[in-house]
């Protein structure tokens, strides 16, 4: 709740109609989340020797600090502390939204994180190779379309990188209009890269919806073996 509402607060401070008016009221919100922030740090730093995943005495709470939860946990913590410098520099702007990195401490509470965590880790092959797929598709309908409206539309399709964010408008099935082909040519191969797009985009939503269903089964299987142990 607390990472929910801190994530809340540095949004709502985005936006001038809010925050003018009530600079102390969010400027102490900032220091009570920085403090209670700081003290569950601090209280992770004391008990990470008595983990066995981290091992005992001073190496274990180094290995703890060098993970990566905990540089994430300081990294939010650092940008909580550096907001209370006040000003509006680029440079604290990026701190603010850096305090977004909260939302990553969610997924050692979240078993919903953790499913999604396990979903992708579990299909990491697949998804690697439609995104291989996706890459390839992208680089032969640039390149087509560099060879074919380059000629005539040099600002949009001059060079296979112009051509790439046509390509990726059209394969990803967004379709901005800001560029197009104008020859028939053109228009057959953006009509077959459209309807590849369609694919492209079904084959990772197919391979995550498989991963995320064997996920909740996972779960729920261990929920049921927990009950029946607690039962027993």
């Amino acid at each position: 709740m607390l990472i929910c509402l801190g994530v809340a607060m540095a949004v709502l401070q985005s936006e001038p109609e809010i925050l003018n008016g009530r600079e102390r009221l969010f400027r102490i919100g900032e220091v009570a989340f920085a403090v209670v922030f700081l003290v569950e740090y601090l209280a992770r730093l004391w008990i990470a020797a008595e983990n066995p995943r981290y091992g005992p005495g001073w190496r274990g709470v180094v290995r703890y600090v060098i993970s990566f939860p905990a540089l994430v946990d300081l990294l939010a913590l650092s940008s909580l502390f550096m907001t209370l410098l006040g000003g509006e520099g680029v440079v604290l702007r990026l701190f603010r939204l850096s305090r977004m990195l909260m939302l990553a401490r969610l997924g050692r509470f979240s078993t919903a994180i953790g499913a999604i965590v396990y979903a992708v880790k579990s299909r990491r092959y697949e998804l690697i190779m439609s995104l291989a797929i996706a890459v390839m598709l992208l680089l032969v309908s640039s390149t087509l379309l560099f060879i074919i409206e380059g000629p005539g539309q040099a600002e949009d399709f001059g060079s296979i990188p112009r051509a790439m964010w046509w390509s990726i408008a059209t394969l990803t099935t967004v379709g901005y209009g800001d560029a197009y082909p104008i020859t028939a040519i053109g228009k057959v191969v953006a009509g077959l890269t459209a309807v590849t797009g369609i694919g492209l985009i079904a084959m990772p939503t197919g391979i995550l919806a498989a991963a995320f269903s064997d996920a909740i089964q996972m779960q729920r299987k261990v929920r049921e073996e927990k009950d029946a142990k607690t039962d027993a």
